[in-house]
């Protein structure tokens, strides 16, 4: 209540007081350091006395919802996944240690598993769900690094396998192409290029309030605006035209006589192709996401239940598409797939031999 000795005034606009109505550049700076105050930002989740009675239902059948995901994820998808993650390592290192040669693609998909196996173990933060990891900023914002280089480091490398495959189909002609036939360097650029991109992004994460503690998620919600276009721009949108690029080339361009057909091509390197339209998919749906925070941030929302359980969901597909990829290497790539059958031949061996000695047993 105001007294009676006081009457209500209308302030005028707060341009005025900074000098920003005669000085263009101070109101730019203003709206940046508005937009960079991310101090009221939380999730709809936590603030459940601005949730309606109406939508307490459906606020709590989504933290079931996300509840069930999160177990089905811990108890089926991570164990596959760093199985087969494990599993890909022991062949190729057994692989080369016998030949002393890895080949390029292997060398790409080794990198690409090593990748994926991180980001499994990161996934972890998941398990806290429905509620969230609680961190201060600055564990936040290191977790956050080593994801995103993970992240980076399985789209980029996944770009040069698709090049590679490219390559193999149609004879090298360019300089590029044959620096690909480099395999160790290309490595070592695309493991600079996550460092920076990563390195970039934790700045854009924010560098305020370092020692307060937060509800985390591998990509913070505390972040700046241009923390989720950058992620967009250089996780998603770069990386999607060039493995669109590389499947119009392979589809449409025409061959050398001495190739072989499309199909036998496809079926000779499946791996790399499924991988690569599974991770499309996946990504897509996980970005469009980041989108949308994005943009309830610069309108000054926290969205609504529903909108936060479409994130975590998108977020837990990611990381299953990280198991997934892995089992797919695993059994549709040639070295992996011929190790695999080799152990199954094995065991089948064993357990004939087993039979047949216990079968004379018993005759005698």
């Amino acid at each position: 209540r105001l007294s009676a000795g006081f009457k209500y005034t209308k302030f005028p606009p707060l341009q005025q007081y900074s000098g920003c109505s005669h000085n263009p550049h101070a109101g730019v700076a203003l709206r940046r350091m508005t937009s960079h105050n991310m101090t009221w930002i939380s999730y709809p989740s936590k603030n459940l006395a601005f949730i309606s009675p109406e939508e307490i239902e459906a606020f709590i059948a989504s933290q079931n919802i996300i509840s069930r995901l999160m177990h089905c994820y811990i108890a089926f998808f991570v164990p596959t996944g760093l199985i087969a993650g494990i599993c890909i390592l022991i062949i190729f290192i057994k692989n080369y240690l016998q030949h002393r040669v890895i080949e390029n693609l292997d060398l790409f998909l080794l990198h690409f598993t090593i990748s994926n196996i991180i980001m499994i173990f990161l996934s972890f933060t998941v398990i806290s769900r429905p509620d969230y990891l609680k961190a201060t900023h600055l564990a936040c914002n290191v977790l956050s690094f080593f994801f995103n280089f993970s992240y980076f480091n399985s789209q980029y490398v996944l770009i040069l396998m698709l090049l590679i495959l490219l390559l193999k189909r149609f004879p090298p002609r360019t300089v590029l192409c044959k620096a690909t036939q480099r395999p160790i360097l290309c490595v070592g650029i695309v493991l600079i290029y996550a460092f920076c991109l990563s390195l970039t992004e934790a700045v854009l994460v924010g560098t305020d309030n370092y020692l307060l503690e937060t509800d985390c998620q591998l990509d913070p919600l505390f972040a700046w605006p241009e923390y989720e276009i950058t992620k967009f721009t250089f996780g998603f949108g770069i990386p999607s035209f060039l493995q669109i690029f590389c499947f119009t080339v392979l589809l449409t361009k025409v061959a050398p006589a001495e190739a072989p057909a499309l199909q036998q091509h496809i079926r000779t390197y499946p791996a790399a192709y499924i991988i690569s339209i599974t991770i499309f998919i996946c990504h897509l749906f996980y970005n469009i996401m980041i989108l949308f925070r994005t943009t309830f941030k610069l309108q000054k929302s926290i969205g609504t239940p529903k909108n936060e359980l479409v994130m975590n969901i998108a977020e837990i597909v990611l990381f299953c598409e990280s198991c997934a990829s892995l089992v797919f290497i695993l059994f549709f790539h040639k070295p992996c797939k011929d190790e695999i059958l080799k152990v199954i031949q094995k065991c089948r061996r064993k357990n004939s031999a087993n039979t047949s000695s216990t079968g004379r047993k018993k005759d005698i």
